[in-house]
């Protein structure tokens, strides 16, 4: 009699045990609150991005005749404003803030100023998440780096800077003061037909998309995850601009009237397929569209809590393959080490909002990594997503095979053959941090 009772109390134990992802009893309510704000610099900021002639000034502005520009040619006017856009996640004790930004990059210095400003307003969270869009027409001078001055952002230019991280920490406070309960749901969408892979494999055309509304189900803000270069423009364009996802997130924001917070996704080996402000209208037409379908079809959970992991990354000593650079030809042994330039050590966050889980690389992932790790949070999380470009920049991370083909990719690849499995597991192991974390009561 006894074994019996104990294999019923089994049985019903195993029957009404939450599934992953879902938290066995209701914790503390969900806030959200966000914000947008243009933070186009004065016209005569270069734009960042394109290191070649195309942008380069041919002698560099020695006579000081372009007050914020001294490698690269000064831009020329602005074809759509540069937004900072933030959203704050806040369930009991535990809060998020996530700003989407129209910049190429954005260093880890700038997260932790960006932190301390608003630690001096009273605001403190348990994880910021910075991720640039990765537009190559967006400002530059706003990075510290000499490399990267002279590489594709020009000279340091502290108004540039303060401008833009001003418009950062205002987004932030203001989406802070606008919480309010709200609810989540996350879906998936497709779009193919907008990119092409730069080493001939396929790509992920999947659409990431987190729905924030009120509990009456108006839009709250919208977080869209799609991997795509900023590269519609060519570096021939002078006008600053968000490129194609500041496009097609100005047009999600017209039809929904909330934030529509743009995050990249693994983009190592994506490049668009279109070019051209043609292709800009045809490619954000494209994405906008398959958003707002997803944004539509995809269901609200009832409750949905929140977990955030923020973990320090030691990388291998960044070193430049001059074989991967010039060719063949060149022994594979011969390498250039640029510490100096490059981080050895860097910021990865993973956030879990209901059951999705969404996890940060400080650069450049290989499609083929970021699925792998995508498919591995899905055996913890009802869905997983890679948000690349984010809280860092150390350039791209590929796999073995394609660190090993000498091109522009593995020529920016600087932490050896096993850089983008190290990234790829370090992703993997915040995942599994983070379920763990999502288990805990806030």
């Amino acid at each position: 009699m006894r074994r019996a009772v104990l294999v019923v109390v089994a049985v019903l134990s195993a029957v009404l045990r939450p599934p992953a992802g879902e938290p066995g009893a209701p914790g503390p309510p969900l806030l959200a609150g966000a914000f947008a704000i243009d933070v186009t610099p004065p016209v005569g900021v270069p734009l960042a991005g394109y290191g070649g002639l195309g942008r380069r000034l041919l002698i560099p502005d020695l006579l000081n005749r372009h007050p914020d520009a001294f490698w690269f040619k000064p831009s020329t006017g602005v074809h759509d404003p540069i937004m900072a856009r933030a959203l704050v996640l806040q369930s009991g004790e535990r809060r998020v803030l996530w700003i989407a930004v129209d910049l190429v990059g954005a260093d880890g210095e700038m997260v932790s100023e960006l932190r301390e400003r608003l630690r001096a307003i009273g605001l403190r969270y348990d994880a910021i998440i910075l991720s640039a869009s990765h537009t190559h027409s967006g400002p530059g001078g706003f990075a510290r780096s000499r490399l990267f001055a002279f590489l594709a952002l020009d000279r340091f230019v502290p108004r540039v800077r303060e401008h833009l991280l001003g418009g950062m920490a205002r987004a932030a406070l203001e989406a802070d003061r606008a919480r309010v309960p709200a609810r989540v749901g996350v879906g998936r969408g497709e779009v193919r037909e907008v990119v092409r892979s730069r080493v001939g494999l396929p790509l992920d055309p999947e659409i990431g998309v987190l729905k924030v509304v009120r509990p009456d189900g108006r839009p709250i803000a919208l977080l869209w995850n799609y991997a795509i270069h900023g590269t519609v423009l060519g570096k021939e364009n002078r006008l600053l601009s968000g490129d194609v996802t500041g496009a097609a997130s100005l047009e999600l924001e017209r039809a929904l009237g909330v934030p529509a917070l743009y995050t990249n996704g693994a983009v190592g080996d994506v490049s668009p397929a279109l070019r051209g402000w043609p292709g800009i209208r045809q490619t954000a037409d494209a994405l906008a569209r398959e958003v707002l379908t997803t944004w539509r079809r995809t269901p609200v959970e009832r409750e949905s809590g929140l977990a955030a992991v923020a973990d320090r990354i030691l990388l291998p000593p960044p070193r430049l393959s001059l074989r991967n650079c010039f060719g063949r030809w060149v022994p594979s042994w011969l390498t250039v080490g640029v510490g100096w330039g490059f981080p050895g050590e860097s910021e990865m966050v993973g956030v879990a909002v209901g059951g999705s889980a969404w996890v940060t690389v400080p650069g450049e992932l290989q499609t083929r990594l970021g699925q792998a790790v995508k498919a591995e949070g899905r055996r913890l999380f009802s869905q997983a997503f890679i948000v690349g470009v984010s809280n860092d920049y150390a350039g791209y991370f590929l796999a073995a095979e394609e660190y090993a083909r000498p091109s522009y990719i593995a020529c920016a690849s600087l932490y050896g053959e096993g850089g983008g499995q190290i990234m790829a597991a370090r992703a993997t192991e915040i995942l599994r941090k983070l379920r763990d974390r999502a288990g805990e009561k806030s």
